[in-house]
């Protein structure tokens, strides 16, 4: 289904073709999966699985940013991450490594272990020493619209919310070029789950395209998410999260975020 992933891939590979980029959630409190991959033998099963699925990127994180989440210190995030991330490099060396973190001194140290791109969900919001770090390193960095950590679902319509994220898109986008990161370093995300209805997370995926005028790759993040349960109570999570992403990639996504092929 998609290319292997190279270590020395640039965000320029990401048009014209879908990528998927894999959940390894090494926290106790996920809202999908939480303490299933806290112990580091666990985590490298969970990753030869998605390997071997193809998975493209393998998105590390150690915090969980569920609603109602307890945020914790960046000594226990540095505990949970660093070890797992030196083990995936020894096991798989090829394998493209993403750190889910909105710390900055937890994404240079994982940068340092073997890391090769930053996925900041507060979207170079919470940590002002970050877009120092990714300009430094020089790597791809996601840049998230967020509304909140934890996430929030204030109750609004579906009218503007495509140019209200555009606007905070390009506004922290220009941000982070205008801070020393190159712009062909830079993947924007949608935020599905972050600050938004259910129907608005759904209006988001139908209309992923509307943000390729910003002129980067762009990321959506479906996989498992409240929304779903919402929307079609009904239905198999799991399956209906492996529809979102197709119809994500269908409407204009470049990357896709899953919890499992």
């Amino acid at each position: 289904m998609l290319q292997g992933f190279k270590q020395s891939v640039k965000v320029s590979d990401f048009v014209n073709k879908p990528i998927v980029m894999g959940i390894l959630n090494v926290t106790p409190d996920s809202f999908s999966d939480g303490g299933k991959y806290v112990q580091i033998e666990d985590a490298v099963k969970h990753v030869e699985k998605l390997i071997k699925a193809k998975v493209d990127i393998i998105d590390v994180g150690g915090e969980s940013t569920r609603p109602g989440a307890t945020l914790i210190s960046e000594e226990e995030e540095l505990k949970r991450v660093i070890p797992i991330i030196y083990e995936l490099k020894k096991r798989f060396p090829d394998i493209f490594i993403s750190i889910d973190t909105y710390k900055s001194n937890v994404a240079q140290l994982a940068l340092g272990a073997g890391v090769k791109m930053i996925n900041d969900v507060s979207g170079l919001t919470m940590d002002p020493d970050m877009v120092k770090v990714a300009a430094k390193a020089n790597c791809p960095i996601v840049i998230m619209h967020n509304k909140g950590i934890p996430a929030t679902k204030p109750d609004k319509s579906n009218a503007g919310i495509i140019q209200e994220v555009y606007n905070w898109l390009q506004k922290q986008s220009q941000y982070a070029i205008d801070n020393g990161i190159k712009k062909e370093n830079i993947i924007i995300d949608v935020g599905i789950g972050f600050g938004k209805t259910a129907k608005e997370d759904l209006y988001l995926i139908e209309n992923s395209k509307e943000f390729k005028s910003l002129g980067f790759p762009v990321l959506v993040g479906p996989s498992k998410k409240s929304f779903i349960k919402k929307l079609f109570p009904q239905e198999n999570i799991e399956q209906k999260s492996k529809e979102m992403a197709e119809l994500a990639v269908k409407n204009g996504a470049d990357i896709v975020r899953v919890h499992q092929l």
